[in-house]
């Protein structure tokens, strides 16, 4: 509070003491400090940033799927909370879901587009000369190169109407035929594990079940960091429960559990297969489970008696002993529920390590029940959306480019001629970049995604991305390092500025809602692809597709009769007033004029998605690392996520001071003691890392929480991706981030070229 002289001389004429004046109780500047808990804003925030209103929106980071309160003042976001009464967080958000606004105000947002001229200088131009470049240039690369000369890289961060839209304009109207997402990094193993498993892609849990088990396995994954929400709704958890964690980190959630299994890398789908053969041979099956809602079991038996727990144990630096009490654990639990993510789909055998999980979850009858469940927990906020309606490796509603029954449903549900859409599937992410470099892709559409850092190996992709005729980067910020290669920016709205649906890790489509206005000339992602789709020509065929709401029509006719329908759903109003509704919710469930229940699970009675109604059990070979340590490259490069406040290549979260603040801001890896000693390294010392691709320097942290021959890197870091081995899952495609070969030394005395 300002006081001036002359108040202070009136002050003491009147009697009054100069701590009263500076403390005064009363006045407009009093008044917006005083605090009051339990308001708006948990009371920490003064009257001139009080709500008119209140609304709840999904957030956009994480699957989590978190509901935020955002306090709007004449209209617009002026704060957050977390959502008390919705169903997934239940008032509980981390970090980044705090700072989701923050991120919006920052000054690298693109706000016009801009065209590279041919000495290499960004200009502004006008949208209308932005959609015409982009029509004649993608049109100018197929005239030079064939129809299949252009191809586009989505995301999990837009919203499902977004990605329809993007999917049915691409492949139906510009004649795009290969296309993907960056849900390839992250979840395509999971998508494949559970279609070949259950018969589609159908993670079976709800975070009910994180509260509900008596026994939790945690395979490659670490939810304290990744996924702190569902940690917390794990701490809930009344029983008691038994937690094993199989990581080769002892990461934070392997430190909170009552058991870490630190394996050696890679060895997790052979200590799967050993720990199934145990729960046969002590006989904890549910026979009856197996023989009446399963297929395979024969083979599965005699494939992993191959694998002696002895044997095996002694492979992945692991205590029979301890093996033991994980397997008694697990085959004696009452509700057992086994979680995976990034640690088992970013690997080069990763469907079939989740097919292992999901092999133990249904000989156990482990599958339906509350607490059970074999679970993969997924990474972008709207991943699932993506395996649902990005058109990309799938048709529109996860149907199939090779069934005509399902062309012609999906062209009677959009309103188009069937011979529009294509009879073939597109090429997944790594074929397409390969197309890049034998010359077949000219033209790349990247949408939302920045593989200049995030992709394997990225010395590769980004000489390969220079060599196009024609790249355009649709993105809200323009410094990402991907919009460094661009030919054409296309600015595009946040999270917050657009409205829309994601879906979240256990299947529950929440709402995206605008409650700001995007920064200069940026608009929705939606509102980009209709003016593509008029400057095509193809305004007519997607002259329904007016509003996000109105292609969410769309899709609940093409969901009609799949595992994912959602018919029954009655628009965005019964989403916003229920917290949300998982999948499925058809005209059925629906008919009897009641709400949907909060927590639904799959496979309760026990019928999956083949026509014989039963699961498979499903059994490989295990495959030795295809870049394992040596004389060479001594030490074992493992990658994931860093720290609570960062994501992904860090786009949105390095724009806020405050998540800034909680995390190191420059490179680290962290390393054991007994390395760093025998190479001179200290805690703290600069240290390079190099592997047969590149370098990258950073921060040596000495600990435990890596084994004698291995070293960790956050992948959030942009030198991160300059190590890794181009080397991918065979059922999947997906990249295998978490293991190559590196050696490390001092700076000082390392090579610099």
């Amino acid at each position: 509070m300002s006081i001036s002289t002359k108040d202070i001389r009136n002050g003491f004429a009147k009697g009054f003491q100069l701590p009263t004046l500076l403390q005064r109780r009363t006045g407009p500047m009093t008044r917006e400090l005083i605090l009051h808990p339990g308001d708006h804003g948990l009371g920490m925030t003064h009257d001139s940033l009080a709500a008119d209103t209140t609304t709840t929106a999904t957030c956009g980071y994480c699957a989590t799927g978190c509901g935020l309160r955002l306090h709007l003042k004449d209209g617009e976001a002026v704060g957050l909370t977390p959502e008390t009464t919705y169903p997934v967080n239940l008032g509980m958000a981390c970090p980044k879901g705090w700072e989701a606004l923050r991120v919006l105000d920052s000054p690298e947002r693109a706000t016009q587009p801009l065209l590279r001229d041919d000495s290499g200088k960004r200009s502004p131009i006008t949208w209308d000369d932005a959609f015409t470049t982009f029509c004649d240039g993608m049109k100018k690369v197929q005239a030079a190169h064939g129809p299949e000369s252009i191809a586009f890289l989505s995301t999990g961060q837009i919203a499902c109407e977004e990605m329809a839209f993007l999917g049915a304009l691409a492949r139906f109207g510009m004649g795009i035929r290969h296309c993907d997402g960056n849900t390839r990094q992250c979840m395509a193993t999971a998508v494949t594990a559970y279609k070949e498993s259950f018969g589609f892609d159908s993670p079976p849990y709800t975070y009910d079940d994180f509260e509900q088990s008596d026994c939790l396995v945690f395979i490659g994954a670490n939810p304290c960091i990744g996924h702190p929400i569902m940690w917390e709704r794990v701490l809930r958890n009344p029983n008691n429960p038994e937690i094993i964690v199989i990581d080769p980190r002892r990461t934070e959630t392997a430190a909170a559990a009552t058991q870490h299994l630190q394996l050696r890398p890679k060895n997790d789908l052979a200590l799967l297969y050993a720990i199934t053969n145990e729960l046969i041979t002590r006989d904890f099956v549910d026979h009856d489970f197996v023989q009446n809602h399963t297929q395979g079991f024969d083979e599965l038996r005699e494939h992993v008696a191959q694998y002696d727990l002895a044997t095996v144990c002694e492979e992945a630096g692991l205590a029979v002993d301890d093996v033991s009490h994980a397997v008694e654990a697990i085959g004696r639990g009452r509700a057992v529920s086994l979680w995976w993510t990034m640690g088992v789909n970013q690997s080069y055998q990763g469907t079939r390590t989740a097919q292992a999980i999901i092999n133990i979850a249904l000989i156990t009858g482990n599958i339906g029940r509350p607490g059970t469940g074999a679970n993969s927990i997924t990474g972008q906020c709207n991943a699932m959306g993506s395996r649902l309606w990005s058109n990309t490796t799938n048709l529109f509603g996860h149907h199939s480019f090779d069934n005509e029954a399902d062309r012609h449903k999906v062209a009677e549900a959009l309103n188009i001629p069937v011979e529009q859409i294509p009879t073939t599937t597109s090429w997944k992410y790594d074929r397409i970049i390969e197309g890049i470099r034998n010359g077949e892709i000219k033209g790349l559409w990247v949408v939302a995604t920045n593989p200049a850092h995030s992709w394997i190996d990225q010395g590769d992709v980004r000489e390969l991305f220079d060599q196009l005729d024609f790249l355009v980067a649709q993105d809200m910020y323009q410094t990402t390092e991907t919009c460094s290669h661009a030919d054409l920016i296309l600015p595009s709205a946040g999270w917050g500025e657009k409205e829309g649906t994601f879906i979240n890790s256990e299947r529950r489509y929440g709402l995206l809602k605008k409650v700001r206005h995007a920064p200069g000339q940026a608009l929705a992602d939606f509102q980009i692809f209709r003016g593509i789709a008029h400057r095509w020509g193809l305004g007519d065929m997607f002259a329904d597709w007016s509003s996000p709401e109105a292609v969410f029509e769309i899709m609940q006719r093409a969901s009609r009769d799949q595992p994912s329908d959602i018919t029954g759903i009655h628009g965005y109003e019964q989403i916003d007033r229920c917290g949300g509704i998982q999948w499925p919710w058809s005209e059925d469930h629906a008919s009897g004029g009641f709400e949907p229940e909060q927590q639904r699970r799959l496979f309760a009675d026990g019928q999956f998605f083949y026509d014989d109604k039963r699961a498979r059990l499903i059994v490989d070979d295990v495959t030795p690392m295809p870049e394992p340590a040596d004389g060479d490259y001594p030490v074992v490069l493992l990658t994931g996520r860093g720290t609570v406040s960062q994501w992904h290549t860090q786009t949105r979260t390095r724009q806020s001071p405050l998540l800034r603040s909680l995390y190191p801001n420059q490179p680290y890896v962290e390393m054991h003691p007994n390395d760093a000693e025998e190479l001179g390294i200290e805690h703290g010392d600069l240290v390079r890392v190099r592997s047969r691709r590149g370098h990258a320097d950073a921060t040596a942290c000495l600990t435990h929480s890596v084994q004698p021959g291995q070293a960790f890197m956050p992948m959030h870091y942009e030198c991160t991706n300059r190590l890794t081995l181009s080397h991918f899952d065979p059922h999947s495609g997906q990249p295998s981030y978490k293991d190559c070969a590196v050696r490390i030394a001092p700076v000082l005395t390392s090579d610099h070229d």
